[in-house]
């Protein structure tokens, strides 16, 4: 836990030097064409820096230039227990910048500064390091073939690679894309949210201070629209991996399919179900239950948005999650005893209020929470909202079906485990969830029973970079964290021999 006080991050966060540039073979570098968009802290709405606005030209200047880095092999064909060393030194130096990667994170974001100080960045150091101790260790196979045969199965890295990721879980998110896609030898583009850059180009300059080679991590801060669809649609790249908003991944698989079917995975949308039965641990259920929707305000894709509790408990169970409501108040994010920061941006705090009027009309009950704060104590003038739990709620009701990316719970009542893993798989989604009880046999059957990438028994949010991340159904494809990662980012290449 941070040892600062509010007064002394504030302090820091004053002195913190703004990386405002892009990144590209191995230098700083403006936009071509001059262009920036500005950098907005959420919590202040101030301004931290003028970014650059990259365009096509950008693109394709960094593509050409991964591609070239690529194929002369300095990275590609480059040991994998030399690869693994830079890596390794790459997480020891982010550990050592740990307060000015969370202080980064903190502005960018709004996030509280717990969060990106305890979180964050160790969960960045973690996956970095550990990827990075993998890949001298993940062997290729021989087939069994006929005896006057010998067949070798190598992985091979795919190329150049096209990594777009959100703005919710800059720095961590980054992370997981960046370090299998380098430890397995291919070479970068990593285009962040334009609301939410900071970290990602620190992050490419403490690879090029661990020996990183030029050219293999480029970043390119800037929009979807002009930016991200022409790398998508580039002839040049040979893989993309995306985390964000389920829309903007079906488009990015029809880029893929108009240009060059280039290899895409995708980490999308969630509308996660936490299912509590009568003879769960209720205290510790609503507990969970309250962090699993107001973490990170719920602008977590695997947010458990829907929280269907068993009929016979659902009065008492709501009333225990309202009052732990309580704790996720907006605050400060300097302030190291805040756990509900702000809101990414205005834009962000309408669509929530747009999905709590809708709520209301729909019959829901609103049972805590419900409103906007525009700023707090006087002096923060950002983006913030209540803590809001409906009750009452229809499984079909708009609030239970669409992804509202905000902290907003939707209380829905079921009967026994058949009905339960009925309403959890009554979703296009599948990305998480978690199941309450005391009865392993429940626990154990909703949990095989309900369609998604991760299901925890008896927790909310759990799981390691050991363990595969992504979702089924219109959660998207593909898997973060692991060793299954890898796969993503590499080729199998069989060599047949006969003797």
């Amino acid at each position: 836990m941070s040892q600062y006080s509010l007064a002394e991050w504030t302090a820091k966060a004053a002195a913190t030097r703004i990386p405002a540039h892009a990144w590209v073979n191995g230098q700083p570098v403006q936009a071509l064409a001059g262009e920036t968009t500005p950098c907005i802290n959420p919590a202040t709405g101030q301004v931290l820096a003028q970014i650059p606005d990259c365009k096509q030209a950008d693109a394709d200047a960094a593509v050409a230039i991964a591609r070239q880095t690529f194929n002369s092999g300095v990275w590609s064909q480059m040991a994998p227990r030399e690869r693994k060393l830079i890596l390794v030194r790459w997480a020891e130096l982010i550990e050592q910048h740990r307060e000015e990667m969370a202080l980064l994170e903190c502005l960018d974001v709004g996030k509280p500064i717990s969060d990106t100080y305890d979180i964050d960045v160790p969960s960045a150091v973690n996956t970095i390091r550990w990827t990075g101790e993998a890949i001298d260790k993940v062997y290729g196979e021989i087939a069994p073939t006929a005896h006057n045969t010998l067949a070798l199965i190598q992985r091979l890295p795919l190329g150049v690679i096209a990594t777009i990721v959100p703005w919710n879980f800059p720095l961590s998110t980054t992370a997981w894309k960046l370090a299998p896609a380098l430890a397995a030898g291919n070479s970068v583009i990593l285009k962040p949210d334009p609301k939410t850059p900071l970290t990602a180009i620190r992050l490419a300059e403490l690879a090029s201070e661990a020996g990183l080679p030029d050219g293999v991590l480029n970043v390119l801060p800037g929009d979807g629209v002009n930016l991200g669809k022409h790398l998508s649609l580039h002839p040049d790249i040979d893989g993309q991996t995306f985390t964000g908003s389920t829309a903007v991944g079906k488009l990015l698989m029809q880029y893929a399919g108009q240009s060059n079917l280039k290899r895409t995975f995708l980490e999308l949308g969630g509308k996660s179900a936490n299912i509590v039965f009568a003879d769960a641990d209720l205290d510790t259920a609503a507990e969970w239950a309250a962090v699993a929707g107001f973490y990170n305000c719920g602008q977590t894709c695997t947010a458990g948005t829907r929280l269907l509790i068993q009929d016979s408990i659902y009065d008492t169970f709501i009333e225990k999650v309202v009052a732990h409501s309580k704790a996720w108040k907006p605050g400060n994010p300097l302030d190291p005893a805040t756990r509900m920061g702000a809101i990414i941006d205005q834009n962000q705090i309408n669509t929530i209020q747009k999905y709590v009027q809708l709520g209301q009309q729909c019959g829901a009950r609103l049972a805590t929470g419900g409103n906007a704060i525009n700023g707090l104590d006087g002096t923060l003038s950002g983006s913030y909202h209540e803590a809001t739990l409906f009750a009452d709620v229809d499984n079909q009701m708009t609030i239970a079906q669409e992804e509202i990316f905000g902290p907003v719970v939707s209380a829905i009542r079921f009967k026994d485990a058949d009905d339960a893993i009925r309403i959890a798989n009554d979703s296009r989604y599948g990305l998480a969830g978690g199941v309450w009880s005391r009865d392993i046999s429940t626990a154990l059957k909703v949990a095989q029973g309900v369609r998604t990438g991760t299901m925890g028994v008896n927790n909310y949010f759990g799981g390691d970079i050991t363990v595969p991340f992504g979702g089924f159904g219109e959660s998207g494809n593909g898997r973060d964290k692991s060793l299954h990662a890898l796969n993503d980012y590499s080729e199998l290449k069989t060599t047949w021999i006969e003797f």
